[in-house]
């Protein structure tokens, strides 16, 4: 389907990317024609697009010689992606022993805004598995693995981050109002290791741990989840949050963390 046959996309937007896309390695520099000619319009209506992304760092003009380069602000976006690729393959390993040793499911997660954003899922070799896939964007105040990413916050960051949540519409017993949402997380720093059972997904067990990098700073957070309907008295057992604890101490340790 052409561009033009889809009213969701945005023109301005798919000519700027086309503009990033006319850099290569052979071609590093590039001339406000040259750019002009790789888009198929005249050098004013590429202007405008060249000026808006100079103007963001994603192009560096070079005045004297009137060219432009790729700006630092492409490269940011690079060492995102490369950082969540390699954070991912660096956990794979890890949380498939974990799985295996656990026999529970195990899930790696980062922090999307106030959501939280599965990048690892190695369902349990039972088959009693949560609803949740890689992907997949869940509350973070309503999750395990998404509260102990959110502690890592300070107050202030918490508040302007939640500014205009509707707390209305909250799942299950997660926070329903700021003063709730700031509880909770007051509490949650002083942990970590944070449990639910039920409080989400109806029967299901979780246990989350943070994960640290050569900074220290909670970049990931793991888990183990397992559906418990049905036991008298549904719970996480110890030996249990120790494997989620030891995995995350071994993979912030791939990642350059020194505990201690």
């Amino acid at each position: 389907m052409g561009e033009s046959d889809d009213r969701y996309l945005v023109p301005g937007l798919i000519r700027g990317l086309d503009v990033l896309q006319a850099f290569t390695p052979e071609r590093p520099s590039l001339s406000l024609s040259d750019i002009a000619r790789h888009l198929g319009v005249s050098r004013s209506a590429a202007f405008r697009s060249v000026y808006t992304l100079a103007s963001l760092g994603f192009l560096l003009q070079d005045r004297r010689e009137e060219r432009y380069a790729l700006g630092p602000a492409v490269l940011r976006l690079g060492h995102g992606y490369l950082a969540t690729r390699e954070l991912v393959e660096i956990a794979l390993p890890v949380l498939e022993q974990l799985r295996d040793e656990s026999g529970w499911s195990a899930h790696l997660a980062v922090r999307e805004g106030s959501s939280v954003l599965y990048m690892l899922r190695l369902p349990a070799l039972s088959g009693l598995n949560s609803i949740v896939h890689v992907g997949s964007r869940l509350p973070a105040a309503a999750t395990t693995m998404g509260r102990v990413l959110l502690a890592d916050l300070s107050e202030a960051a918490l508040i302007k981050l939640y500014r205009d949540e509707d707390f209305s519409r909250a799942p299950g017993r997660s926070p329903r109002s700021q003063a709730a949402l700031l509880k909770q997380w007051d509490a949650d720093r002083g942990r970590e290791m944070i449990v639910q059972v039920g409080e989400f997904e109806t029967g299901m067990a979780s246990a989350a741990t943070p994960v640290r990098d050569i900074t220290g700073a909670v970049v990931a957070a793991i888990n183990l989840t397992r559906l418990v309907t049905g036991q008298p008295s549904p719970q996480v057992p110890d030996d249990i949050q120790a494997q989620v604890m030891q995995a995350a101490a071994r993979l912030s340790c791939l990642l350059g963390w020194r505990s201690g």
